[in-house]
């Protein structure tokens, strides 16, 4: 059996999509269907059914994805024992993070690290998601909710908290807030329902029986962006409000505590650069924990 073509079929039961497969492969559309096919052939027995919107597996695909991931995982063990030894650090470690913390904090940490090993590529993605490690959608992947599924090496990487916040112009302008009465009839900028991936996400519903009016936007980001501007009152996380001294939190006794989890597969955590990304990551937010964890 041809381990290229297994490889190029891995990937395809992955992605779900020939087409988003060749993009991640960086192989031509019409090659990785070849090669699926040749595949097929080879076997004698039909691997996909494909559709219009992307492909399904058939029981002998399923299979043959369960073999090919215990093979590639026995590939990724004696690379690491091989890499182990090396003085340098080098390859590609992706790491896969929820959007305040990638982008408020990740972010500018990760980049010291990616500029310390020439030979290091960091791919860092802060997206309001998860990520699946089995099916190598990330190296690393930071949640915030404890996994509770799955072959990972798992940790607790830190609470952070929530507050109440506005802007000092939005303030001025449209009144104080001392108590959670004022919040009626007030604009709260918050998340989209639809999109909360996580139960951890469901501290807006304190205040959304307050207020009515509501502003949904995708990402912490613009959540942040919103109140900045002055256009209403968001929860957001402590040590990315931190940053702005426009912002001024509001009712104190209103504040949530969640956290964050950080997991790695085992068979690619054994690895010289995830076990160092990973390490950074665990040292980095200890070293600012009184910065995720407002009183």
């Amino acid at each position: 059996m041809d381990w290229e073509r297994v490889r190029i079929f891995l990937e395809v039961a992955r992605a779900g999509q020939i087409l988003k497969a060749s993009k991640n492969l960086r192989l031509n559309h019409t090659t990785v269907a070849r090669q699926v096919t040749a595949l097929e052939k080879s076997l004698k027995a039909k691997l996909l059914e494909r559709h219009t919107a992307g492909c399904t597996l058939t029981a002998a695909g399923e299979s043959l994805v369960q073999a090919a991931e215990r093979a590639e995982s026995e590939f990724l063990k004696v690379g690491a024992s091989i890499g182990g030894s090396a003085d340098t650090i080098s390859g590609t470690v992706r790491v896969g993070a929820p959007d305040g913390l990638g982008n408020f904090f990740l972010a500018e940490h990760l980049g010291a690290l990616a500029a310390r090993h020439p030979g290091l590529i960091i791919q860092l993605i802060p997206l309001p998601r998860t990520f699946s490690l089995s099916r190598r959608e990330a190296d690393i992947a930071i949640t915030l909710d404890r996994p509770k599924q799955g072959r990972l090496i798992l940790s607790k990487l830190t609470d952070y908290s929530l507050s109440v916040y506005a802007s000092q112009d939005y303030l001025e302008r449209e009144g104080g807030i001392e108590a959670q009465a004022d919040l009626a009839g007030r604009l709260f900028v918050t998340h989209i329902e639809d999109f909360a991936y996580s139960r951890a996400l469901d501290y807006a519903a304190a205040l959304g029986r307050l207020m009515s009016r509501r502003y949904e936007c995708g990402s912490i980001v613009a959540q942040i962006e919103a109140v900045r501007a002055g256009h209403g009152i968001g929860i957001l996380h402590d040590y990315a409000a931190s940053r702005y001294p426009e912002l001024r939190r509001l009712l104190p006794e209103v504040r949530f505590v969640r956290s964050y989890w950080l997991t790695s597969h085992p068979d690619t955590h054994g690895t010289r650069r995830v076990q160092e990304v990973h390490r950074f990551i665990a040292s980095s937010v200890k070293a600012a924990r009184g910065a995720f964890e407002l009183g």
